[in-house]
């Protein structure tokens, strides 16, 4: 799992979203971001905590956060995600894991007891500065809207 603390500086990236732009962490400098990783577009959790957010949006922003997605999919099907559950924010593709090993959010995982490798879903919040300033190793997806909102508050 991630080495990254707490108080640390967040490491920079670039990568397209689902539209093809061009999105860095740095173009966020002066904006709280969350940063979400979820293993894959239309599975069964990872929709939940994309609605769960998306439910939540308005409240996330009035807080100030913006929202970036990053999962090892490629930016079409992250569209077909965003279209299909109508998310109101941006999902970054990463099917070459470098912003995903940044973070060290790829290891093992073990489901019934077959382990592989894969990402473990984690989210970073990021203060205005580009420092984190909450890891959560493992959201509970149906209610990590709420989850980030208690820590910004």
């Amino acid at each position: 799992m991630t080495d990254l603390t707490e108080g640390e500086k967040a490491p920079d990236f670039t990568a397209k979203d689902q539209n093809g732009n061009t999105v860095s962490l740095k173009d966020f400098r002066g904006k709280k971001v969350v940063l979400y990783f979820y293993p894959e577009d239309d599975t069964p959790t990872c929709t939940i905590e994309a609605c769960n957010l998306r439910d939540n949006y308005g409240e996330l922003k009035k807080a100030g956060f913006v929202i970036l997605g990053v999962s090892p999919d490629d930016k079409s099907k992250h569209k077909k995600f965003e279209e299909k559950y109508e998310l109101p924010f941006t999902l970054l593709e990463d099917p070459e894991k470098k912003i995903i090993d940044k973070y060290g959010v790829w290891g093992e995982k073990n489901l019934y007891g077959r382990k592989y490798m894969g990402l473990h879903r984690t989210t970073f919040l990021i203060d205005e500065n580009g420092i984190i300033f909450k890891i959560f190793r493992k959201p509970k997806s149906k209610i990590h809207s709420e989850e980030i909102l208690k820590v910004a508050s």
